[in-house]
């Protein structure tokens, strides 16, 4: 039974979302403002944390924000509906998704278990993917750029795997999409290209400062190929 930490001042919402999880098997706890929320989720002890964006003490952001200092539990978001920018700033801090309320909590129930899946998949021991100064380690999901190592979300970690295991070549939206966010791509929805963004600054230029993830229009992205993949 996975441990879910939910953080959100509304409490009718939280009853109404406790009860219906606890109807799917997950495990619930509840924490109404961002203080207590932010001590509860540095203790790990849940599998992943709801944080809402407007919450009182101290801001969803700001949860998040102090939470990715130190843990990289997966973080999924609860944003106002058009609130586009919310989104994309919690994408950019290190959440693995976003939900837009209000929501369906049949919707949310498949994003949170798109999530875990992702974050409890098994490795592949011992295969490493080498591009240029870029090391994927998949038995112990790490990377290292230049010998120094980057800390990866669960979604950017899947995004380079996936993008490495075929440098050279054209990854579509869709399977990025399917591959990391385990969903079909959405034209409007700005989650995959926010994902990438991140995954770009902190792998940094390659080697001869060209980009190491291409976009190629109306397609996808491509991983590009220089000193070789192994």
């Amino acid at each position: 039974m996975a441990g879910i930490l939910l953080i959100d001042d509304d409490v009718e919402l939280c009853e109404l979302v406790s009860e219906y999880l606890a109807g799917e098997g997950f495990d619930v706890e509840v924490a109404y403002d961002g203080n207590a929320g932010l001590t509860r989720a540095q203790e790990n002890l849940h599998d992943l944390v709801i944080l809402d964006v407007m919450l009182p003490g101290l801001t969803g952001f700001e949860v998040l924000r102090r939470l990715r200092e130190s843990s990289s539990i997966p973080v999924l978001m609860l944003t106002a509906r058009g609130e586009d920018v919310d989104r994309i700033v919690g994408l950019e801090m290190g959440a693995d998704d976003y939900l837009p309320k209000p929501f369906n909590p049949r919707e949310l129930a498949a994003r949170m278990r798109a999530v875990l899946r992702r974050a409890s998949a098994e490795p592949a021991m011992g295969d490493r993917l080498s591009l240029d100064d870029v090391v994927v380690d998949l038995g112990t999901r790490t990377v290292t750029v230049a010998g120094e190592e980057i800390t990866l979300t669960g979604v950017e970690f899947s995004l380079l795997e996936t993008l490495a295991r075929s440098a050279g070549t054209v990854v579509s939206r869709n399977e990025l999409s399917q591959a990391a966010l385990y969903r079909r791509a959405n034209a409007f929805d700005r989650s995959l290209d926010v994902h990438i963004s991140n995954l770009r600054r902190k792998l940094g230029p390659a080697p001869g400062k060209g980009e190491r993830i291409k976009t190629v229009r109306g397609v996808g992205y491509q991983y590009a190929r220089s000193g070789g993949n192994r």
